[in-house]
């Protein structure tokens, strides 16, 4: 079940909310129970072999947390050790088992047997969760919790397909809060949601139809294919994961609980640091906090542990050898960062730090889109021209204002017909010059007596812009009637 979807829209998420209306006012002890039983549910939906792994780690590490906060200190230390291999073998399982067998084919020249595993929706998200709060309680940071709570921290469906990765400290308090709808928590969830929804299905779908073509295997594109393609996915996952933090934000709002922050407008960073202070917000939390510090933080060997965190974090997204040279790419770029700022004081002006920045994001994500690193290489290779240059039919009669060696054959990946194209550049313009939803939204607040008054103002409506209500009604329908292939997130197979 989608979050862009019909079923999801019209069907679960009305049940779900109904019924935690209705026991928030004759069973408040059973709402929380409520939330935690829809969500084992939307995750059974994706594949119901699946659910008794997911309960299992939670029983799992719920019992390990119980016994480490119970255990003198030097006990608990052997608690975590056990916890920890327990919970990353069976990440290393389901996610790296067969890229660790084709790695060992491909060097050795071997023929071992790929196991049939089919990657559970979300186990890095839950995963990662876990470990946080293991290493918490370890740490004495985390005290004990009622079963149900936990559970539904792990489980909260608008979290747990693609983050953000929650921490207990922010999330528990607010589930332990009496429970209840509230019509200021539901203008603005819906609002949000209404954004996120946009940014999915109006602009990161259509522009996966300039980067698809691109990226296959033996495409070859040449200069202008390689960057419209390039750009468009840098684009298209940009607004596919925005809008999906959006969508959990909003969601979570609706039942009065605010979700962690995951999108900062990153493509507006002055250098590589503040990009990832900017992207993946708690991913990039969590590695600082339970990999980067652990193994020695700015204390000592700095740029080691940079790397070692973004080698790690890269093959976190993908069992595959183009996620690690992702992270390796990164981490280089942090060391060059950190290492310029050590000798020169200071970084390059603001603006030329923001196109420095955002060209070395763009020529990492060619190596993490494509499906290998030969075509990595190929695509990269046609950016500088190496693959020559083709322009559109129609300009041969402008030939001379061309370098030499342009080809007039025509661009064979490049749809300019469709929407695409407009909704590149839209794209464009949005991530780099417009404000993001937190900062729209921190501008505007919700008028309850003009949403307890006409229906025309019942769900989006804002003082004192009445038309707010007008244009996120239409903002909605437009998605709707959009929606007519239905699409998953990008970040789900991660």
């Amino acid at each position: 079940m989608l979050f862009n979807s019909s079923g999801f829209l019209f069907l679960y998420l009305p049940f779900v909310l109904a019924g935690y209306a209705l026991l928030a006012r004759v069973r408040p002890r059973w709402a929380t129970g409520w939330l935690a039983l829809v969500s084992l549910f939307f995750y059974g939906y994706w594949n119901v072999r699946y659910l008794p792994l997911l309960m299992a780690s939670i029983l799992f590490n719920y019992w390990v947390a119980g016994r480490m906060l119970a255990a003198v200190a030097a006990r608990r230390r052997r608690w975590l050790v056990f916890a920890l291999a327990a919970n990353l073998a069976l990440l290393g399982y389901y996610k790296y088992a067969n890229f660790f067998i084709g790695s060992v084919n491909a060097l050795t020249g071997a023929h071992l047997q790929a196991w049939e595993v089919l990657l559970p929706i979300g186990i890095s998200f839950f995963t990662f969760t876990q470990i946080a709060f293991l290493v918490d309680c370890y740490r004495g940071l985390a005290g004990e919790y009622r079963l149900v709570h936990y559970t539904l921290f792990v489980s909260y469906f608008p979290h747990l397909i693609a983050g953000p990765v929650l921490h207990h400290k922010e999330m528990m308090p607010q589930f332990e809060r009496p429970p209840g709808l509230n019509a200021a928590d539901m203008a603005v969830g819906l609002s949000i949601f209404v954004v996120g929804l946009a940014k999915k299905v109006l602009l990161a779908d259509p522009l996966s139809t300039l980067a698809g073509p691109v990226f296959a295997v033996d495409a070859h594109p040449q200069l202008v294919e390689a960057w419209i393609g390039a750009l468009a996915y840098a684009f298209q996952l940009y607004f596919d994961f925005s809008g999906y933090s959006d969508m959990a934000i909003g969601l979570s709002r609706l039942f009065g609980v605010k979700l962690p922050l995951n999108f900062n407008s990153p493509y507006q960073a002055a250098n590589i640091a503040e990009f990832w202070r900017r992207w993946h917000m708690t991913l990039s939390r969590f590695l600082r906090d339970y990999l980067y510090v652990p193994l020695g933080g700015n204390r000592h060997g700095r740029y080691r542990n940079l790397m070692l965190t973004m080698l790690l974090g890269g093959l976190w997204h993908g069992a595959g050898w183009s996620f690690v040279v992702w992270g390796g790419l990164h981490g280089v770029y942090l060391v060059m960062h950190h290492g310029w700022g050590a000798l020169a004081g200071q970084g390059p002006p603001r603006c030329w730090g923001r196109m420095l920045t955002f060209f070395a994001v763009l020529a990492a994500w060619v190596v993490f889109r494509a499906p290998d690193l030969s075509t990595a290489g190929d695509i990269l290779h046609a950016m500088v021209g190496g693959n020559g240059v083709a322009l559109p039919h129609g300009l041969e009669a402008y030939a001379s204002y061309f370098p030499v060696g342009c080809s007039f054959e025509g661009i064979r990946w490049i749809d300019f017909s469709g929407v695409a194209m407009p909704a590149l550049l839209l794209a464009m313009v949005l991530a780099f010059a417009a404000p993001n939803t937190q900062q729209i939204f921190r501008h505007y607040a919700p008028c309850i007596e003009q949403l307890l008054g006409t229906p025309s103002c019942l769900l989006w409506s804002w003082c004192p812009h009445s038309y707010w209500g007008l244009a996120f009604s239409m903002l909605f329908l437009a998605c709707v009637f959009s929606m007519n292939r239905v699409s998953e997130f990008l970040y789900f197979q991660f």
